[in-house]
């Protein structure tokens, strides 16, 4: 059986078909719903410019944040893993 769903996505007034898995499908479309009301909010804010500037600035703004956010994961995770090796290494010597 395919899991494929066909659904239209609408980013900044254009419609997208995508063939997307059946669990992927609510991302998909939270995903354009956050990508339109950044538009919208850009359109608001600055008037006379085109849509494609609007969703420039909207993929920046959300990429900008993405890399922020793996920055900080990546801090995070390596002392983890630095005081697990420890532990492993204090379990190992206390076998000894």
């Amino acid at each position: 059986m395919d899991d494929k769903l066909s659904i239209r996505v609408n980013v900044a007034d254009r419609y997208y078909p995508l063939k997307v898995e059946r669990e992927n499908e609510e991302k998909i479309r939270k995903a354009a719903r956050m990508i339109n009301e950044k538009v919208l909010q850009y359109k608001q804010r600055y008037t006379g410019k085109d849509v494609q500037d609007f969703l420039a600035m909207a993929a920046l703004q959300y990429v900008i944040k993405l890399t922020e956010q793996e920055d900080r994961l990546e801090r995070d995770y390596v002392p983890e893993a630095i005081q697990e090796l420890i532990h492993k290494i204090d379990s190992a010597l206390e076998k000894e």
